[in-house]
């Protein structure tokens, strides 16, 4: 079997325009610096003609391979299907827009084989995007920097990025965990994470498939990401930690508000009922949630122990 240098993955929906120009171009690259490549298009259930340019332009360009989803099911689920298919001993994703620029790829080529990267991340220093568009976007990749600790990074989101073959057959991409491929690849022991300044080219076809709400669900995926990394192994460290200081919160409210009274009664006052005031019913308060915290991680520690995959653990090497 002959080895492939780089595997191509575009991800597209409903982007029949722009293909034809994207492949010939991706073609051009390729041969120009003698890579041997695949270039794998996963329509993310288009309801254009897209399909159809793909077979059109399998017939021209051999090294096509085309994945076709019943219906739209995402960008990450489109890049898990492009990842387990990739033979390329490097990985380039890019999106089927044109606004990623083709060229990038021997200089990607290059940062992964020569300079031993992991992954290069493409940084769109100067965008044609609307500011309804890079205001957010600048606020989201500075919360992205924050809690995964990957702070050399300027755009998370950039679909223009370049892996090791073994960085995209070691992470798991779904829901829209897409846009952190660079904090899922740290956190399965790939470090050495980089970002190359890329060209972002103004949309020629069509319109862009995503809105504001992208940020919202983005921000919440990585609160999710964040919290299931560090605890998804020993979720009762989470949910124990807290809720054994909420019970004992409650409880030492119980226990000065019972010695007040008993104080009150020693020396002759006429106390307030411990019911009659609002600290019991916080104290109340903290001691419940205080067990049902316990009891979430205590149930978290349970469907662990039962998951057939507990022990899976990534291995680089074996030396026997």
């Amino acid at each position: 079997m002959q080895k492939i240098d780089i595997s191509v993955i575009v991800p597209l929906y409903n982007e029949e325009e722009s293909l034809p120009e994207l492949v010939e171009w991706i073609h051009q690259v390729m041969i120009e610096n003698r890579f041997s490549y695949e270039l794998i298009m996963v329509d993310d259930g288009s309801t254009d003609n897209s399909w159809q340019v793909i077979t059109g332009l399998k017939a021209l360009f051999p090294d096509i391979k085309g994945i076709k989803f019943q219906r739209n099911y995402g960008k990450s689920a489109a890049l898990h299907m492009g990842f387990q298919h990739a033979k390329g001993n490097v990985v380039i994703t890019m999106d089927a827009d044109l606004q990623d620029s083709p060229d990038e790829i021997p200089e990607l080529y290059r940062l992964i084989t020569e300079e031993k990267y992991d992954l290069i991340s493409g940084y769109k220093k100067k965008r044609y995007d609307p500011i309804t568009k890079t205001i957010p976007t600048k606020l989201f990749n500075w919360a992205t920097r924050k809690i995964s600790g990957i702070h050399n990074l300027h755009d998370f989101n950039c679909g223009l990025k370049a892996y090791k073959k073994d960085v995209v057959k070691s992470v798991e991409v779904y829901g829209e965990l897409h846009r952190y491929i660079p904090f899922l690849a740290k956190e399965a022991g790939f470090k050495k994470i980089g970002e190359k300044v890329v060209v972002h080219r103004a949309r020629k076809y069509g319109n862009t498939k995503f809105g504001l709400e992208r940020f919202i669900n983005g921000f919440l995926d990585l609160l999710t990401l964040s919290f299931t990394l560090k605890f998804g192994r020993a979720p009762m460290h989470f949910f124990g930690s807290f809720g054994v200081l909420s019970f004992l919160t409650g409880f030492f409210i119980v226990i000065y508000l019972i010695a007040q009274k008993l104080y009150g009664l020693h020396i002759g006052e006429k106390p307030r009922e411990v019911v009659d005031q609002p600290l019991f019913y916080l104290a109340l308060a903290a001691l419940i949630i205080g067990v049902q915290l316990f009891l979430a991680g205590f149930l978290g520690e349970l469907l662990i122990r039962n998951n057939p995959n507990k022990n899976n653990y990534l291995i680089s090497e074996i030396v026997e």
